[in-house]
């Protein structure tokens, strides 16, 4: 098993370097591309519209618990990577939130970090990791589910996962927090929430943009890759409508 992630580590490596070939994000797959966008709409508009859609009547207060506890979750993923990027400032303010939002604000139900001044920092992950380090973004790839990507970010992607301590602790490791494993269940709930919260929360915006587009594609490909520079390029926080674009 060790050999296998090894192998698979060297392949990402190496096209991760052949990514940073190209500065410019090409669309080299789109026929492909748009036949897998097309089955994520139909997927979109079966279950996750709908799924969505219901969430969003729920109480507030539960939306929001429910929210904040995915987003201390993200945590694990976002201070590894703010110390991988050289910002050491915000990770140390950022780990303060988690232990604080962790233990008082029980498992991050609560968010008391805010009422003392530790604001939330801008999403950091493995595939922002690489653009700052000078890997560009490679062709521009839609996944099955889980939608637009490039090839950085799809190898973002799979250390978002397998290097997550909330995964090792579920569904990876079953040594991990002395022997006891939270479950695969958890993991996966706690997945299954934090995209179906996303969704609710944009119901609008993308109902706007697929009523509004000539090309729906060229338009999400667009925003996404916008987005993603955005983050990469360390943006300013912002309220802007395609905040957590993932």
């Amino acid at each position: 098993m060790k050999n296998f992630f090894k192998i698979v580590l060297v392949n990402c490596l190496f096209i991760a370097y052949a990514a940073s070939a190209s500065s410019k994000t090409k669309d080299c797959f789109e026929t492909v591309n748009r036949a897998v966008f097309s089955f994520n709409m139909g997927l979109d508009k079966v279950i996750f519209r709908p799924v969505a859609t219901g969430y969003s009547y729920l109480p507030a207060p539960i939306k929001e618990g429910i929210k904040n506890a995915t987003n201390n979750v993200s945590y694990l993923i976002q201070i590894p990577n703010q110390f991988l990027q050289g910002k050491f400032d915000a990770g140390v303010k950022d780990t303060g939130r988690f232990i604080i939002n962790t233990t008082v604000g029980l498992f991050g139900i609560f968010d008391p970090a805010s009422k003392i001044g530790l604001s939330k920092n801008e999403n950091e992950d493995y595939g922002q990791t690489l653009g700052s380090w000078g890997i560009g973004h490679g062709c521009y790839v839609v996944l099955p589910v889980l939608g637009p990507a490039t090839i950085r970010d799809s190898i973002g992607k799979v250390g978002n996962v397998f290097l997550d301590p909330f995964y090792m602790s579920t569904v990876g490791s079953k040594e991990m927090l002395l022997g006891n494993n939270l479950g695969d269940q958890t993991y996966w709930g706690e997945t299954v929430l934090d995209k179906t919260n996303w969704r609710a929360e944009n119901l609008q915006t993308l109902n706007d943009l697929e009523r509004n587009s000539v090309d729906l594609y060229s338009s999400v490909r667009s925003l996404y890759l916008q987005r993603r520079d955005y983050l990469t390029n360390n943006g300013s926080n912002s309220d802007d409508e395609w905040k957590d674009f993932k």
